[in-house]
């Protein structure tokens, strides 16, 4: 069966050959495409790493440029600055321990007093360089500007007024009065001024030129402060709005004196040493309740909170 099959093919694939042949100068034959199919192989879970990719350093693609004739440009590593204000505080004001004053018939007392003294003539030097370009700064009028930037800077804090807050702090304390307020509600209110705020320190140094220079004045403030602060969900973290605080702050405030568009905001605060510890925030945390059935409601007076059960965590 199979060899007369063979000897069909044969001689129609011979009589297909002659009929081409014969026909090819009138017939335009055209040759069947090859068909490619797309096959899969195996996964690889391991390639090998190329070969030399450790001893190739970055000097190879300047290398490489030179050699070709291209000119490899040249990477500055560069990071931006401010002029309109400092990155920090200079020379801060160190507050004595407690905030009073020691006898000057004591050691510490006199090595206090020593301090002052050095702080206050160099406070006064800056004082007068700060007159050169300001004549309008005056210590006496000056602590009640500071105290008002105080009190709007917290109030457009509390409203998240950003236009507002960058014209009355500086480019460094705000990200340190934003940073965590994210999903969160301020109440704060500044009930009264228990003493008089003064000026305690001022400096004015200089930064890239001598010429650039900046103001730096430190206050005191003791006030009766009011805060709360609520999570996203309204539920108390810190503080309460009925029981105001007695808050001792050292404020500083700072101006770019050169320039004369220049305004005071409110650059940081000084926590001294000795100073307590902040109030922890509370958490709130869910307390299971009893499973209802459909149409019944929780009574709050008859429901006793479940305790927890006693574990031996050792024999």
């Amino acid at each position: 069966m199979a060899v007369p099959l063979r000897r069909t093919l044969i001689a129609l694939h011979r009589a297909t050959c002659n009929s081409l042949k014969s026909g090819q100068g009138w017939v335009d034959v055209r040759q069947p495409l090859p068909l490619v199919v797309p096959v899969r192989g195996k996964k690889r879970h391991f390639i090998p790493p190329a070969v030399g990719v450790k001893e190739r350093t970055k000097a190879d693609p300047e290398a490489r440029a030179r050699a070709a004739g291209l000119v490899f440009r040249q990477q500055y590593v560069e990071r931006a600055i401010n002029i309109s204000c400092t990155a920090g505080i200079f020379d801060p004001y160190v507050p004595p321990e407690g905030d009073a004053r020691l006898s000057t018939l004591s050691r510490e007392g006199l090595k206090q007093r020593t301090e002052q003294l050095r702080q206050s003539a160099a406070s006064q030097l800056a004082i007068r360089k700060i007159k050169e370009h300001d004549p309008l700064f005056n210590t006496k009028t000056f602590p009640e500007l500071a105290q008002d930037i105080f009190i709007q800077a917290h109030m457009a804090l509390t409203q998240f007024n950003k236009e507002k807050l960058h014209s009355l702090v500086t480019e460094r304390c705000y990200p340190e009065m934003t940073r965590g307020n994210r999903l969160k509600t301020i109440r704060w209110s500044f009930v009264e001024s228990l003493e008089p705020p003064r000026v305690v320190h001022a400096r004015c140094p200089d930064m890239v030129t001598k010429t650039n220079l900046y103001g730096q004045v430190t206050l005191r403030m003791h006030s009766r402060q009011t805060l709360a602060l609520y999570d996203r969900f309204g539920r108390l973290l810190l503080g309460s709005e009925e029981e105001p605080k007695d808050v001792l702050e050292y404020l500083v405030i700072e101006r770019h004196v050169v320039n004369p568009y220049g305004r005071w905001r409110l650059h940081g605060k000084i926590v001294p040493a000795w100073a307590p510890p902040k109030d922890p925030i509370l958490k709130t945390v869910l307390i299971p309740g009893p499973k209802l059935k459909p149409g019944e409601e929780f009574d709050m007076l008859q429901f006793e909170v479940p305790k927890p059960q006693s574990v031996q965590w050792s024999k």
